[in-house]
């Protein structure tokens, strides 16, 4: 039952932990998704942006070598638009390096034709991982980039200055042409790494989403399984409970019909006797007839006393709770037989006493009645046709445990009838005992967590031996 309890204490904080533990992983495995879908939708503002830089650089090109072929004002105006989307991403990149977020850094995005409503992904990513590994080697792509397209715009302001002098020749135009496909060319294995590396980036991030999801809901399943597991031994432990309990219910229903049949008529007993000996009585002149009849009345009583006595003890061993006190056994046994000598022929019995230990920790109520019912018993059961008559006490610890053993050379047990001592209502004499007294004596040692053994030859006499643990740290 201790083992039980202290399931029972231990139970609601482990599971308390285990849906705690559930509560933080769905918390932290929401957050990280979150974080992670942030992160790689940035990165494809990123990509995305990246492909309008490049389409704007190689339009701008085209535009321009048109123009330094045609003359075309035109085509001049198109360059110009063109070559501003690279030049507003390059704006908003050194802006972010050396401001941060502003909205300088946004119109320069826009320039770019980034959408609007990915600039605060774009800029959130940029402000928080500049310094790590992946996107700090695409900034770093990018600002070489912005150096070439600051290179193609002036090589753009030099050709549009000769042709408005008109003093462009025939080996400036191979000149530029050169200069032009060689920037086109530095650009476009520029731009294929800034793409690669936020691809490399994307997919270690994807990695490493995977890997935190997998865990995450490993912890989970494992902290379900194991919620799961002490349920169920929750649920086997109440269901063995209950079962203890419908047993308990079905043997005390059980011992109540038997106390209610035995007691009724334990209890009607005596008093018809007691009636029929009054009625007697009055009828009755010889004196010496009448004092018989007296000494029949008192037997009669004197058993009904007992009765309701060993009612009362039984009512209390089953409704008291288990008090642990100090107890000095010298004082029950000494109290015990003062209240047992109007016993018959308890005054012809010889009390010894052998007390090696008297103070004891353990359940006053229960030792007193296990004392009273085994010396009651030992005087009740003496046998008067010995020349002399002995109760033998004895207190001592062995192995650890305190011992009482009474033992006495009275009428001793009958073989056949040694199973049977400690039934309710059993007793080889009626008239010398209500037959509840070795029951009670066995269930105030059950509940005090303690043994009995007997040892007993008929006509030779009884040895009754109590075990009684000690309390932890005693």
């Amino acid at each position: 039952m201790l083992k039980l309890q202290a399931l029972k204490n231990f139970r609601f904080p482990n599971v308390f932990i285990l849906i705690l533990i559930v509560f933080i992983s769905c918390a932290l495995l929401i957050c990280i998704n979150i974080f992670t879908i942030k992160i790689l939708s940035a990165n494809r503002a990123y990509v995305n942006g990246e492909s309008h830089y490049s389409k704007g650089q190689k339009d701008a090109s085209r535009h321009l070598i048109t123009y330094l072929y045609t003359k075309d004002p035109q085509q001049w105006k198109l360059y110009l638009e063109e070559i501003k989307v690279p030049q507003g991403d390059g704006i908003a990149r050194i802006t972010l390096l050396k401001a941060g977020d502003n909205q300088v850094a946004r119109n320069g995005f826009l320039i770019g034709r980034n959408h609007e409503e990915d600039l605060d992904d774009v800029i959130w990513l940029f402000d928080n991982f500049k310094n790590v590994s992946f996107l700090s080697k695409a900034i770093d792509e990018w600002g070489k980039g912005d150096k070439l397209i600051f290179r193609l715009f002036v090589i753009g302001e030099q050709i549009n200055a000769k042709i408005k002098r008109n003093i462009l020749t025939p080996s400036d135009r191979q000149k530029f042409l050169h200069e032009i496909s060689t920037i086109s060319d530095s650009l476009t294995i520029n731009e294929r790494n800034f793409s690669n590396i936020l691809g490399e980036g994307t997919r270690k991030i994807k990695g490493l989403l995977i890997f935190t999801n997998v865990f995450f809901v490993l912890i989970i399943i494992c902290s379900v399984c194991l919620y799961y597991s002490i349920m169920v031994k929750r649920l086997l432990v109440s269901k063995k409970e209950t079962e203890v309990k419908n047993e308990n219910l079905v043997i005390v229903n059980r011992e109540l019909d038997r106390f209610v049949y035995s007691a009724s008529h334990d209890l009607r007993s005596p008093i018809t006797s007691l009636k029929g000996l009054i009625e007697i009585t009055a009828l009755e002149d010889d004196l010496s007839q009448i004092r018989n009849y007296l000494q029949m009345m008192n037997c009669s009583l004197t058993r009904q006393d007992q009765f309701i006595s060993d009612i009362i003890d039984y009512s209390k061993n089953k409704r008291k709770e288990i008090v642990m006190e100090p107890v000095s056994l010298k004082e029950l046994f000494n109290e015990a037989i003062l209240q047992l000598m109007h016993i018959e022929n308890a005054n012809r019995i010889k009390i010894t006493q052998e007390l090696l230990v008297d103070q004891i920790e353990s359940d006053g109520l229960r030792l007193k009645i296990i004392i009273n019912n085994l010396l009651s018993n030992a005087i009740k059961y003496a046998d008067c046709s010995k020349k002399e008559m002995f109760i033998s006490i004895k207190t001592y610890s062995s192995d650890g445990l305190n011992k009482i053993e009474v033992s006495d050379n009275g009428i001793g047990i009958r073989d056949e009838f040694k199973e049977s001592i400690f039934d309710m209502y059993f007793g080889t004499n009626k008239n010398k005992g209500s037959g509840l007294g070795l029951y009670i004596v066995k269930e105030a040692i059950e509940n005090i967590k303690g043994e009995i053994a007997v040892f007993s030859e008929s006509n030779v006499g009884s040895k009754f031996i109590v075990t009684i643990p000690k309390p932890h740290g005693v």
